[in-house]
């Protein structure tokens, strides 16, 4: 599996549409989905899941005027929900002159069985392969993709939290689930993190968390306030990278990335992070949630990609659904990132 900044060849979504997911404020929801859609058409070919011909024809009339349209392609593919890093295919490259490219299949159980029903988003990983024209495989396991990060050369990073639950391969074991890593996405190291953030229905997805930024770097979320519910989770992760080894034997580059200040609604925390961005072929799209941190946060990763444009978009609504701006997002790796 390629990492995240290598060039993409597009990046796919699926339109959000639940009013379950986002009630009250599925337009603002939508409004932060513009401005991601409308950043990354600039540089790259989006995909876009819509309902059907009436939503494709809303969702157009949303993105009218922002960016080239010529970039976007429309499929009618239903979904339950947007989180399309979880149920859509997560692609990987193999040395092979004919299909460089395939798509991974995962089981998909809506993170344990939580939200029923999700049959249209099991289904949306092969549809998304046979509108590529790219063979398609199941690995057989339960996964979604924002559970796992990547370096491109051989690590992965995920959670105990979430890959050992019960709730998705009780038959599994670290040993049974690394096998899996490495035979699909190639994963011959496998960093586990422990715990995820408050408010993470999806029992700890490492991309709250940590985020592989080149092959020898990550930046790591921290809560500074030892009073906060999140700070001894979010501390213990950042011990765990300080004694990791990669394959070549070298230690790991830590940036750390604050936590913003906390989230509610209604009295409910949201699982708000900066550690949820998106890197682009040109931009790294940032969620951000109007407070004192979001300056802080976009000028770390800016240090980190110089030679990409930071995009901070307003995700406080989009984390009302319990998301942001990775979960929302999946990238087609181009074939330039065969080695």
């Amino acid at each position: 599996m390629p990492a995240e900044w290598e060039r993409h060849e597009a990046t796919w979504l699926s339109w959000p549409h639940n009013r379950e997911t986002w009630p009250g404020c599925l337009d603002r929801a939508e409004t932060a989905m513009v401005e991601l859609a409308a950043a990354l058409a600039e540089h790259e070919r989006i995909h876009v899941n819509v309902l059907g011909a009436e939503h494709r024809r809303h969702v157009s009339r949303l993105l009218r005027g922002r960016g080239p349209p010529e970039n976007v392609t429309w499929h009618g593919f239903p979904t339950d929900d947007a989180w399309i890093r979880d149920h859509g295919a997560v692609f990987v490259v193999r040395n092979a002159a004919s299909d460089p490219l395939l798509a991974l299949d995962f089981e998909y159980n809506a993170w344990g069985g939580k939200y029923p029903p999700y049959d249209l988003d099991q289904g949306i990983a092969r549809r998304m392969a046979g509108a590529l024209g790219v063979p398609c495989r199941s690995p057989g396991i339960v996964l979604e993709g924002g559970s796992v990060d990547v370096n491109g050369a051989g690590t992965a990073l995920t959670t105990e939290q979430c890959l050992l639950n019960d709730n998705r391969n009780p038959g599994l074991d670290r040993a049974g689930i690394e096998a899996v890593l490495a035979d699909s996405l190639g994963a011959t190291n496998v960093i586990w993190l422990g715990d995820g953030i408050v408010g993470d229905d999806t029992d700890g997805h490492v991309d709250n968390l940590t985020r592989f930024v080149d092959r020898d770097t990550v930046v790591t979320a921290i809560e500074p306030n030892a009073a906060d519910p999140n700070h001894a989770p979010l501390a213990r992760n950042r011990d765990r990278l300080a004694s990791v080894r990669l394959g070549e034997g070298t230690t790991l580059n830590i940036v750390e990335l604050p936590m913003p200040a906390p989230v509610f609604v209604a009295g409910r925390r949201l699982p708000a992070s900066y550690a949820n961005f998106y890197i682009g072929n040109e931009i790294v799209a940032v969620p951000v949630f109007a407070c004192a941190e979001d300056g802080q946060a976009c000028g770390i990763l800016a240090n980190l990609f110089p030679g990409r444009r930071i995009v901070p978009i307003d995700c406080t609504a989009l984390a009302v659904g319990l998301g942001a701006l990775h979960c929302l997002t999946q990238q087609v790796p181009g074939v330039r990132s065969v080695r």
